[in-house]
This record gives C-alpha cells, structure tokens and sequence, in this order.
C-alpha cells in the first residue's frame, strides 16, 4: 500500500510537470511573439490592443459564453444585476469589432420595442459603428444618456434579409430583479422574474410574503425572456419548493470535480402549486430553477423551448484588472440532464441554430421540435419522458399568440412611437389623471381613449414616417392601445402595474392559470 501510495504520487508529480511545461512553453511563445512584434514589425503598434485581440480570439473558439472584459468594463459588467442607470437597457459585448446583443434588459427600452439576444447594432444615431474599431466604452458613450431622450439604432439580425430600424427611448433601467407580484384571482399568484440577481431570492421572498396574506395557495412564476444569472439565486430559490432535501442542481468540469446543490428541507411553499413559464429567451439559471421543478414532478412547466445554456462561468483577474469569464464547468438537472445547445461549429453557427427557432415553425407548434433518443429521461417521482439537450421543452406547449401582429404594428414598435407617445402622454396629462384615477383599479378598470387621442397616435406615427394602414389597425388596434395603456401605467405607478394590463390578455397565463386551478388536471399533467 505504501508503495503505490508513492508511485501514484510520483505520477502526479510527473503528470503535473509535463502539464506546467506545455503551459510554460505555450506562454512562452505567445510572449515571444508579441515582443518579436513590438521589437521588429514593420509600423507602430498598440501592444494593450493586440493582446485584447489575441485573448478575445483564443475565447471565441472555445465557447460562445468565455469572455473576455477589460479593465475599465470590469466595474460595470455587473450593472444589470446591481446597478441602476439610465440608458436603453442591455447586455451587449463586442465580438470581432461587432457589436451584439448578449440580452435586453427585461422591462427595458430595447426590449419592450423588440430588440432580441444575439442583434447586430451597425448603425448608432446614423453613425456606422460596425467594423470601426468602436470601444465598450465608446458604446456605452452613444447609448446611455438621460431618460426621455431618444437613440436610433439600426441592426442586422441573422436570418433577416432586411436591417431593422428602431427607435428607443431612453429611460431608468431597473435594479430589481422582479418585475411584478401580484393575485390573478382569490388563489392563484403571479410573479415575473427578468433576472436572477444578487437580490433575487429576497425580492422573491418578501413579494410571495405579500401575497400569502391573500390566501395564496397557487403560483404563477413567469421566466420568459429570463436570460439567467447568478446560479445560487435560482438555487436558493428553489429551497422554497421542497419540504425535504432534494438535490436541486449539480456542476461538474475537467478541473471541477462534481458539486452538488441540495434544498436545505426548509421550502415554505412545499404545499403550494407551481406553473413555471418560459420561452426561447429563458436560459441559464432560469433552466436550473424549471429544470429542478420539472425533475422532481414539482411543478409544471408552461410556454415554449428555453435557450438551452448549460455552461458556467467563473471570473478570473489579470494582472492589470482586467478579466476573463472562462467557462468552467457545465450544470445538470437533477435527472442528470445536459440542456447546453451544441456549439462544436463555432458562436455564428450556434446562433444561427437559435434563430431557425423563428423561421422553421418551432415557435407555433411542438410537432417542429425533435429531440434524439440519447437525451431521453424520467422524472424521478413520476417517471415522466423528459429531454436533455438544447434547452428544456414545457410540459405544456403553448405557442406565440400571433392573431394580433401586424406590419404596421411592428413599425411603431420598432420606431419606439408608442413608447414615446405614452411617454408624452403621461408627462402633458399627469395631473388630470391623478385627479380622474384617484387608483390603479380605477384606472385599469376605466381609462380608455378617446377616438381624439386615437388620431394623434396615428398622426404622431405618420410624421415619423409609418403611413396608417386601417385594415392592420383592425387586426392591431386592441393590442396597440392595451400595450399603449400599460406604459402609461408605468409611467404613472410602477413596473407591476405595466403588467397587470399587459397580461390581461396573455394566453400563456391564462392557460397556467387554468391548469393550475383545476387539481385533476394539473396532477394528470404531473404524472400522478
């Protein structure tokens, strides 16, 4: 036993060092190289610039979440998840002198006008800013700026032929990782979710607290367009859910033995029902929460496909106070599921799989999703089929509701013209409505407009170029004017009240609420 005990460790050490001579020697001749260039090339060059360059190529062909962040970005990277700025409200960052949408900031300008994850910005206030040389900060620059004022960007989106204009106006970007929480009905609560933030869990915590005291006994957590964030938020999260210990989540790397996250037995609401809703923009740790619940037969899942994100980063300082976010493990579900989308065929071709997700039908119906045989699972109370790979399928498909889309629609979204009208609106008839709407109820129960104020949406519209088409106001006009109406509503109360007009007409949280309120249906659903 000895003996082995100290040829193993003789084959650690020689493992060891042939592993440090191979990184030596590859140190050794990237350093070599970038002081053969500053010694020797042929014009002046920017050393900090190259070795940017040379970083942000190596971690471009690793994954599509390792990063790399500069010195003077490192403070404010974390900003959407503990910050509190004005600006048109997303995570970008810069690949190969472009400049992507990595998420819009849920609640936020660009994607209440419909900016996606993965958008080129090409053009800022007509000014080009693809393959220019454009700095974070010199982005951060053109589009932060005081709240009311406007930003025009053009983008180019994969899989569209034609750029796309939008309008945005600028306004506070929220801290709060919750949006909204509030009662559906005498039993049924909803919460929705844009992040998962250092504050996450305790928002979450005092906002089911509140509703409790309206006799909750179901729950609606909506984590559509939820791309994530810190893990052990959704971790701690999920404590809520489960009496007993259950495991929850686990990671596991080359240089990462496996770590497992366990409920702590405690979960406050381990006797209430649970609809979880989501779609493609849901990803990361908003996975690992559906995923758990989904796992243990806990609660159901609602909507459509999620991402498919199952990596982690963890965040590494160079010696100049720079960073690199290096993915360093990837996470499980409980059954042992996988639900990172491939990317072996680079970040374009990964991207591009995600949006065929709009154009090969997967978004209206479940027929169009296929899942091989090798990533089949079960349940592990209920033995239901369940799928790894590529994001977590609902256990209810429900797709888009697209009955009230229209061109025209879409133009005054893109051109942010409902934005800044209701922004307007609000500013010229703040007092009125005070005095008119003495309560949100009273407002959402009787405000509408007038056919005055209808025409001067329209006529706002057409002097910024979008002519009135009356047949797709037919088909739009409702949508337009509901949508048109929250806003107002955030401008006059908060976040909460946008929604709660918003979703009046929501067909997903209809068909949660629905479900959830019926107990044979919902127990059928999980298998019991």
């Amino acid at each position: 036993m000895k003996r082995f005990t100290i040829v193993s460790t003789i084959f650690l050490l020689i493992t060891f060092s042939l592993f440090s001579q191979a990184v030596n020697e590859n140190t050794y001749k990237i350093g070599r190289t970038l002081g053969l260039i500053d010694a020797w090339y042929v014009d002046t060059t920017d050393m900090d610039k190259l070795t940017e360059k040379t970083i942000v190529e190596m971690l471009r062909t690793l994954d599509p979440h390792s990063v790399y962040i500069s010195a003077k970005d490192v403070k404010e990277m974390n900003e959407p998840l503990l910050g509190n700025f004005e600006g048109i409200g997303i995570q970008f960052n810069l690949l190969r002198d472009t400049i992507i949408v990595i998420d819009p900031i849920g609640g936020g300008p660009s994607e209440k006008v419909g900016v996606l994850a993965g958008d080129r910005i090409i053009e800022i206030d007509s000014e080009k800013v693809a393959g220019v040389g454009i700095s974070t900060n010199g982005v951060r620059s053109r589009l932060l700026g005081m709240k009311g004022t406007k930003v025009n960007i053009r983008i180019f989106r994969p899989g569209i032929r034609d750029i796309l204009d939008f309008t945005i106006v600028r306004d506070k970007i929220p801290i709060n990782s919750l949006d909204a929480a509030y009662m559906l009905d005498s039993q049924t609560g909803y919460v929705k979710l844009n992040k998962f933030a250092a504050t996450t869990a305790e928002e979450f915590t005092s906002a089911v607290d509140s509703l409790m005291q309206n006799n909750l006994k179901n729950l609606i957590i909506d984590l559509r367009s939820n791309g994530g964030g810190y893990m052990v938020a959704a971790t701690d999260m999920a404590d809520m859910f489960f009496p007993d210990k259950k495991l929850l989540v686990f990671i596991r790397g080359r240089r990462n033995p496996r770590q497992d996250y366990f409920s702590n037995g405690k979960g406050s609401l381990s006797n209430t029902k649970i609809a979880v809703l989501t779609d493609e923009g849901s990803a990361s740790a908003s996975e690992i929460l559906a995923g758990a619940l989904q796992d243990w037969d806990r609660g159901i899942v609602i909507g459509r496909r999620t991402f498919g994100k199952g990596l982690v980063q963890n965040g590494f300082y160079l010696t100049d106070g720079s960073m690199i976010r290096l993915t360093i493990a990837r996470y499980y579900t409980p059954t042992g599921r996988l639900i990172q989308s491939p990317y072996d065929e680079g970040y374009e071709k990964y991207m591009e799989n995600f949006y065929k997700r709009y154009t090969d039908g997967e978004l209206v119906t479940a027929d169009s999703i296929h899942f091989p045989d090798s990533l089949r699972f079960k349940t592990l109370v209920n033995g239901r089929t369940v799928y790894g790979g590529g994001g977590i399928m609902p256990d209810v498909f429900v797709p888009a509701d697209t009955s009230d889309y229209s061109d025209y629609y879409r133009s005054l979204v893109r051109r942010g013209i409902i934005n800044s009208f209701a922004l307007e609106y609000s500013d010229k008839n703040r007092k009125k409505l005070a005095a008119d709407y003495r309560t949100f109820n009273d407002f959402k129960n009787r405000f509408s407009f007038s056919q005055d104020e209808v025409s001067s949406l329209i006529s706002k519209a057409e002097k910024e170029g979008v002519k009135y088409d009356e047949k797709q106001f037919g088909i739009s006009g409702k949508a337009i004017l509901n949508v048109t109406k929250a806003l107002i509503a955030s401008n006059l109360w908060k976040t909460n009240e946008y929604f709660m007009i918003l979703n009046e007409d929501d067909i997903v949280i209809e068909k949660a609420r629905q479900i959830i309120n019926n107990k044979s249906e919902y127990d059928r659903i999980l298998g019991y």
